[in-house]
C-alpha cells in the first residue's frame, strides 16, 4: 500500500475540504484522466484497488499514472477502551480530493479501452468522478 516513507507529525487534525482543486486539475502525463466531482478521502487501498483494475483492463498496454498520494494519516483508538488518554495510532493513509482533481491518467491505449478502464476503476473509488481527454479539456477550458 501507499504511505510516506517518513512523517513529521505522525498524528494529523481532520482538516474540512471546501473549494475546488487548485492544484493537480489538468491531465498532463497521459491522454484520458479520471477527475473528481466531490471531495472525499481516497484510501491507500481503494488507490491500489483502482489501479489494479485499471492495469487487467488494459492488459499489458499502455501505462497508468496515478497523480494523487495519500500523506494524510487516520488514527484511530482500540475497541472497548476508555475515554480520553489521548489520540489513537495512525489506522490507515488517506490522500485528499477535492473537485477537479485528476485522480489517474492513461495513455497509450484507444478511447474506447481507456474509457471501459477508468469505469472499471470508477467503481472502486469513494467519490463521484468523470472521464475527461486531454484534447477536450484543453479547448474546454473546464476541470
Amino acid at each position: 500500500m501507499l504511505m510516506p516513507k517518513r512523517v513529521k507529525r505522525r498524528r494529523v487534525h481532520r482538516g474540512r475540504m471546501k473549494g475546488i482543486a487548485t492544484k493537480g486539475n489538468t491531465v498532463t502525463y497521459g491522454e484520458y484522466g479520471l477527475v473528481a466531482l466531490e471531495c472525499g478521502w481516497i484510501t491507500s487501498n481503494q488507490i491500489e484497488s483502482a489501479r489494479i483494475a485499471m492495469t487487467r483492463s488494459i492488459r499489458r498496454g499502455g501505462k497508468v499514472f496515478i497523480k494523487i498520494f495519500p500523506h494524510k494519516s487516520v488514527t484511530k483508538k482500540p475497541a472497548e477502551v476508555r475515554m480520553g488518554s489521548g489520540k489513537g495510532a495512525p489506522e490507515y493513509w488517506v490522500a485528499v480530493v477535492k473537485p477537479g482533481r485528476v485522480m489517474f491518467e492513461l495513455e497509450g491505449v484507444p478511447e474506447d479501452k481507456a474509457r471501459e478502464a477508468m469505469r472499471l476503476a470508477q467503481h472502486k473509488l469513494p467519490v463521484k468522478t468523470k472521464f475527461v481527454v486531454k484534447s477536450e479539456m484543453a479547448e474546454g477550458g473546464e476541470a
